[in-house]
């Protein structure tokens, strides 16, 4: 018995050895004994007390929760003070406790909780149950915040980015929590969307490429191409935010958690009639959307757009920009030429839906038609000239005169002048239209020697004497008579026999219409008609003179 209160004894005074001697800076368990004028006196043990401000025992901006009785962790700064009594702290213990604690959780990357209770330059501090953190302005929320009034005081997670326990340092982030449960809520919704789902959303933002729909806690891109089946400029065309929209989930990007969105998947897909539509060769009318380099597209109804093709655009207007014939929003007559599905594309033309100018000019401009024009151009070898239906004829340097060389004629002509023409062919696959300036009241030669061929006997008129010869006129049209030509009988091949006026026979001996000239001779007239007495009354040796004969036949020609 005496043994036990022997091992009892001492274990007392060994407990009472180490309560005599607590250590100056550390933390010890103590007993509040009273409270008084704003205090609490706390015995620490071994006859040591100690007074805390009771605002020592409360959070920021709450009462101090202490009684009589309560047990308590304070720090042991210093043993004895002047007044005997030993120095010691709450707000240190409670700072000890939690860098402990803080330490602990920092290492296990979990969350601690603590309040927002001041504003600082960069930010705000934060009580984290005894020690200060600091929490700057970028970590306070996934966006900016203009009032952080509401959030001062309140008990909510925190996230440790830093610790210095020698420096006292901590530094926290409330948006890391925030983006955590973000992304926790983020995956939840994704988690109930699919593919093809069509969902309602809220227009959030409007950008030029789209404009994104929260649908419900996490965003989605509708693409301004998603958005309808018609060409849309802006999203704002058809979006305003705040806006509720009816949406169709087109893909869901699970890695990134990137979602795209459209509306027009939920309209009916206007591609889908075209070729019932719009069949070949048939006439719509268009509005002109957008104009390129290459031609112009043409809306044929919202979601249907068709290209004319720059050399489908005009017969005649060739190598020039389409904003030179059609413009923007103007209303225009096309023809379908051609429907790719696969592809979406309407081929379209312009010009299709008139008629081709020179079929139309061919109609009604025969050939002999005599036209009017303007000189557009001149080249090396002809005039260019305007005619109706904006298109151009041309007049080749040899059909410019019956009497100079081309190259002559071409001199007398100027850009801008007035001419008149005929037509003398129009080939329409080719675009071409010959006119000829020459034939202008018809080819006179042409009409002058129309019953004329060779060996016919014509009368003609002297016009001039010369020593070579005679020239002659038949009908207007000049020749000339060589002096061999004037006679069989060389004593008669004198020029200066015949007088201006003179009417003579002659015999047609060439008609060359190329250079437009008729070969005349009277030796050649006389010469046939001898043969023509010879067949009719026997040759000379019949013993019929030729002067009988001739004398004969020029009896009955009486």
């Amino acid at each position: 018995m005496a043994d036990t209160s022997m091992e009892e004894f001492e274990a007392l005074l060994q407990e009472s050895f180490e309560m005599d001697t607590p250590e100056e800076g550390s933390v010890v368990k103590g007993k509040v004994i009273a409270i008084e004028a704003g205090q609490a006196i706390i015995d620490v043990g071994y006859k040591m007390e100690g007074r805390v401000e009771l605002k020592e025992f409360a959070n920021p901006g709450e009462a101090p929760e202490i009684a009589v009785g309560d047990e308590v962790e304070v720090y042991l700064r210093a043993a004895e003070n002047a007044r005997g009594e030993a120095v010691i702290s709450r707000e240190m213990a409670r700072r000890e406790e939690a860098w402990d604690r803080l330490e602990k959780a920092y290492a296990d990357d979990q969350r601690v909780e603590g309040a927002i209770f001041g504003r600082v330059k960069g930010g705000f501090t934060v009580d984290l149950g005894g020690a200060v953190a600091f929490l700057p302005g970028s970590q306070v929320d996934v966006r900016p915040v203009r009032d952080a009034g509401p959030l001062m005081g309140l008990k909510q997670p925190f996230q440790i980015l830093k610790m210095d326990r020698r420096r006292g340092n901590i530094v926290v982030s409330r948006r890391a929590i925030l983006e955590e449960s973000r992304a926790e809520q983020r995956a939840e919704v994704i988690g109930n969307l699919s593919e093809g789902q069509a969902v309602d959303g809220v227009v959030k933002n409007i950008t030029e490429y789209g404009a994104f729909v929260d649908l419900g806690g996490v965003d989605g891109l509708l693409h301004v191409t998603d958005m309808a089946w018609r060409r849309v400029n802006h999203p704002s065309e058809i979006l305003s935010i705040g806006e509720t929209v009816k949406v169709q989930v087109i893909k869901i990007n699970k890695e990134t958690h990137r979602i795209s969105l459209g509306m027009k998947q939920l309209q009916e897909d206007p591609w889908d009639l075209v070729a019932a539509k719009y069949p070949l060769e048939s006439v719509h009318k268009g509005r002109v959307t957008n104009i390129t380099d290459y031609g112009a597209f043409v809306e044929l109804e919202p979601g249907v757009e068709g290209l004319v093709h720059v050399s489908e655009m005009s017969w005649t207007k060739k190598n020039v920009h389409p904003g030179k014939i059609v413009s923007t929003s103007q209303e225009v007559d096309v023809m379908v030429l051609e429907i790719d599905g696969a592809k979406r594309r309407v081929s379209l033309g312009l010009k299709q839906t008139m008629r081709n100018p020179w079929e139309v000019f061919a109609e009604t401009h025969p050939e002999g038609t005599q036209v009017e024009g303007e000189v557009k151009n001149i080249t090396e070898f002809g005039l260019f000239i305007g005619l109706d239906g904006d298109i151009d004829g041309m007049v080749h340097l040899s059909d410019l005169s019956w009497d100079e060389r081309g190259e002559d004629a071409i001199q007398n002509y100027r850009k801008g002048d007035m001419v008149s023409a005929v037509v003398s062919e129009v080939d329409v696959d080719k675009e071409r239209i010959s006119l000829s300036i020459k034939n202008l009241g018809g080819d006179k030669f042409a009409e002058a020697v129309g019953g004329v061929k060779r060996g016919s006997i014509v009368t003609v008129e002297v016009t001039a004497i010369e020593d070579g010869g005679i020239e002659v006129e038949y009908e207007g049209m000049k020749s000339f008579i060589r002096r061999s030509d004037l006679s069989r009988d060389r004593a008669e091949q004198r020029p200066e026999r015949f007088n201006t006026g003179d009417k003579v026979d002659v015999r047609v001996t060439n008609v060359d219409s190329k250079t437009r000239r008729l070969g005349l001779s009277i030796k050649a007239r006389e010469i046939a008609e001898e043969k023509e007495a010879v067949e009719q009354y026997g040759s000379s040796d019949s013993g019929a003179s030729l002067g009988d004969i001739l004398g004969a036949a020029l009896k009955s020609g009486d």
